[in-house]
């Protein structure tokens, strides 16, 4: 049994075998349970860990899940939706939800294994070793060309860094066998700024002459859809749908859906995804930066890459800890690289800063980086 200490506010707290890793985000509860935990002398320290020792041995085993749930806690915080419905979807219709999840911690963040509960869903995680502030997504793919009906899985996401950690994510929907889309889903790919691009998709309906679509309906307004009158034979309909991404869909990925509205009593809905990604006019990279361990005295650079649609000029490099040091590049191109350097101090330190880059691009337009590491010797 481990008793109840404190360390500095660079590890860690652990109470009982229950490890809480530290976070920017929370720091302020950590020192709260911290100071709540500080060491007393010998005897009263040896006290406490016996009772809690023994509370331990009588909890009935409904508390102790909870307790490790609690320790769980720390990964589950890093996921803004741990379930989703796809609702009713067609046979062989390409359905992918991306649980995103964000590393607010110190620690770097390492995903050892994504598993299903069931086949009808294959997960996949789209970057597995995450440093502070960086962001990646467990993919869940709805596997509608061999499986039909009301279909749900559990995901289970397990983490190995900086402590074991399991978080459970749902998903559900129904396959219907009477409706196909041809292609299966509405892939943009990539698409450049300020432009607007169109798709054509097949919908194809048997069993059923008399079905039709009454209305198609998105929550995003850069989405227009166009519906042509739909041509009948013996038990088929079939609908032209062409889609539209209009040039005002904002930089970024674009994952929306589409819902068709029919008069089928039984299934009224049926989705479809759309994605793609608008290009951004203005990029950075690396969008975060590991300087790493550096010892006091030291200097650690590194080089960001800015990068741009049309020719521009880098007119200030921006950030409020005095020890970041950078050269502007001259010259008006759509490619620049701008070396930064960073000169540790004495004393430990955790280093968490934002780099504005400001250009001439778009009346003023500016891109961001997120540094972090440590000084520490």
């Amino acid at each position: 049994m481990d008793r109840v200490f404190r360390q500095s506010p660079e590890r860690f707290v652990k109470v009982c075998g229950l490890i809480l890793p530290k976070t920017d985000i929370d720091s302020h509860e950590r020192f709260d349970v911290m100071n709540q935990l500080a060491p007393r002398p010998r005897l009263r320290r040896d006290i406490l860990c016996g009772a809690l020792l023994i509370a331990w041995i009588f909890l009935p085993p409904v508390s102790r899940a909870t307790a490790q749930v609690t320790a769980d806690n720390w990964a589950a915080k890093m996921f803004s939706v741990q379930e989703h419905d796809f609702r009713t979807v067609g046979r062989g219709t390409k359905c992918e939800y991306h649980f995103e999840f964000q590393n607010r911690y110190q620690e770097t963040v390492h995903v050892a294994a994504v598993r299903s509960s069931c086949g009808c869903t294959t997960p996949s995680v789209t970057q597995d070793t995450l440093q502070t502030h960086e962001s990646a997504s467990v993919v869940a793919h709805f596997n509608t060309d061999t499986f039909i009906g009301q279909k749900s899985a559990l995901i289970t996401v397990v983490f190995d860094k900086p402590y074991y950690a399991e978080v459970q994510l749902k998903v559900s929907g129904f396959i219907r066998t009477d409706v196909t889309f041809d292609p299966p889903e509405v892939a943009f790919g990539e698409i450049a700024p300020g432009q607007g691009t169109q798709q054509d998709v097949m919908i194809t309906h048997t069993g059923n002459s008399n079905w039709k679509i009454t209305d198609v309906r998105s929550h995003c307004d850069n989405l227009q859809v166009q519906l042509s009158p739909p041509t009948t034979s013996a038990g088929m309909v079939r609908y032209r749908m062409r889609v539209n991404i209009l040039d005002t869909m904002p930089e970024g990925d674009v994952r929306e859906r589409l819902t068709l509205v029919s008069n089928d009593r039984d299934f009224p809905t049926t989705e479809m995804s759309i994605n793609g990604r608008i290009r951004p006019a203005l990029s950075v990279s690396p969008a975060a930066v590991s300087l790493g361990t550096a010892k006091p005295g030291t200097t650690v650079e590194k080089r960001l890459l800015v990068r741009g649609d049309e020719a521009f000029s880098i007119t200030d490099v921006r950030c409020s800890d005095a020890r970041f040091e950078f050269d502007l590049p001259n010259g008006n191109k759509k490619l620049h690289f701008v070396k930064m350097r960073f000169n540790a101090e004495s004393g430990m330190d955790r280093i968490a800063q934002e780099i504005r880059i400001e250009t001439t691009l778009g009346g003023g337009k500016s891109v961001t980086a997120v540094v972090t590491g440590s000084v520490e010797g």
